[in-house]
């Protein structure tokens, strides 16, 4: 009798062991769920992103004063997580148990579904009452041209349109982009959430990063307006070491590359 309890015992433990095993395993991709989260539920996201804007029409204003009246006006904008929101793309993903695909991402451009970054709308229409224009640098490809025009027009935001919206036809480095504009405008701002909206001399130069910020601190704020971004970016490359990683490489690599500390 106390043979067969034991094992009616063990077939009671074994499927809850099991249940258990598969209820903790999570995908490396969930690493980035409390990014995401922070985005789409936080306060603190929302009142940064004012706060950004909020900077920004005051710099705009300052900066007018001082342009060269032989050229038009104008800012700069990057558009992903600068001026619309694709925190409900990351999401999906993050469901599906990976952290970027393609094809998906293809799609949920074309939905021309993302909604704006708080304070974005309202200071481009602000700059446009000033007869400051606004030029769109996106590294969003050609085939997302169609979605990305009617995800701003959809949202009413000035100057989207053909003539002001530069995508990604050549290559990602988004400098000769902003030449191009530099022949016929002053830039008086630009905005985005990776330091590679403003100059190439922060990831792609091969200089230490931290180093570039610090010598250019003066430009934040003033000549440079940030927008918090903690789901991708320039940024998390430097965490990585190697080609070709799997998911579960980044994880371990994003683990390994935190600071810590130790008890003596």
């Amino acid at each position: 009798m106390k043979q067969m309890l034991r094992i009616a015992a063990l077939a009671c433990f074994f499927p809850l062991t099991l249940a258990a095993q598969q209820t903790t395993a999570v995908s490396p991709a969930n690493d980035y769920a409390i990014a995401v989260a922070w985005q789409q539920h936080s306060g603190e996201f929302r009142a940064l992103s004012f706060q950004a804007f909020n900077f920004a029409r005051l710099s705009l204003i300052n900066r007018m004063a001082s342009a060269d009246p032989a050229k038009k006006n104008c800012v700069v904008v990057d558009i992903d997580e600068t001026v619309l929101d694709n925190s409900p793309f990351q999401g999906h993903e993050i469901q599906k148990g990976i952290s970027y695909n393609l094809k998906d991402w293809g799609e949920w451009t074309s939905l021309g579904a993302a909604d704006t970054i708080p304070g974005a709308l309202s200071f481009l229409k602000f700059a446009a009452d000033k007869q400051v224009e606004t030029f769109y640098i996106s590294n969003r490809t050609a085939a997302e041209h169609a979605g990305t025009l009617k995800n701003l027009q959809r949202l009413g935001f000035p100057y989207a349109d053909e003539a002001h919206l530069l995508l990604n036809t050549a290559t990602s480095d988004k400098e000769p982009r902003r030449q191009i504009v530099l022949k016929d405008y002053n830039i008086l701002l630009l905005c985005g959430d990776n330091l590679s909206d403003f100059s190439n001399v922060f990831y792609r130069e091969g200089k230490d990063t931290r180093e570039q910020v610090d010598a250019a601190w003066q430009e934040f704020g003033n000549h440079f307006i940030v927008l918090p971004n903690p789901m991708y970016g320039d940024w998390e490359k430097i965490l990585y070491k190697g080609t070709g990683l799997t998911e579960e490489e980044r994880s371990a690599q994003r683990v390994q590359g935190l600071k810590g500390y130790e008890m003596k």
